[in-house]
């Protein structure tokens, strides 16, 4: 028998036909759904719901209390705040079945969803966005975005480092931690260097 490459807590369920990569860990009461698939380095916290064909990239951290439906699709190095949840059909109804018209959500590589967020299904979040706490997504999010309030409205542009960024006259911005070099041109921000 292969030796398991990731942690499980006891109390974590795990359905079968779930694939979960090395060094990935699943803490108290979490529901790993069938046929998800989750990568290397993933941290699943406590009371977490992974819904059945749900996709985690690498480095994936999903923080306690967080609900991820069937649709969510997460790239590499994503963050899932505290008791932020994701949707998956546009109108449901206790009495009417909808598991055919489940809607498609792709979180970018490097994205931070806020505590307390909802993201409404049919969505994108773009590369390293950034939704603030409490926010509820109603449309796409392109890479590098601040979105913040109900409904969530663009605050401003942030660095790969999760920084608000000030871009100067030619639209270029320097995020003060990493040093990074961002470029604003045409309401898209491009990383330069």
């Amino acid at each position: 028998m292969e030796k398991q490459s990731y942690f499980a807590h006891e109390t974590a369920v795990i359905d079968d036909g779930c694939i979960i990569g090395a060094d990935t860990k699943i803490w108290h009461f979490s529901h790993i759904m069938t046929g998800c698939m989750i990568g290397e380095r993933c941290n699943i916290g406590q009371n977490v719901v992974v819904s059945p064909q749900v996709v985690l990239g690498n480095n994936v951290k999903v923080q306690n209390n967080v609900s991820i439906y069937t649709g969510v699709v997460c790239a590499d190095d994503v963050f899932l705040g505290p008791s932020c949840v994701f949707t998956n059909v546009i109108n449901p109804r206790s009495a009417i079945n909808r598991k055919n018209q489940f809607a498609k959500t792709f979180v970018g590589k490097g994205a931070t969803i806020g505590a307390n967020s909802t993201i409404v299904c049919g969505h994108n979040i773009g590369e390293y966005a950034f939704v603030g706490a409490g926010a509820v997504i109603t449309k796409d999010i392109p890479d590098y975005a601040l979105y913040v309030g109900n409904p969530a409205k663009h605050a401003g542009w942030v660095s790969r480092w999760g920084h608000k960024l000030a871009f100067n006259d030619e639209g270029i911005a320097v995020c003060f931690e990493s040093g990074e070099v961002y470029k604003l041109e045409n309401d898209k921000v491009i990383f330069v260097e």
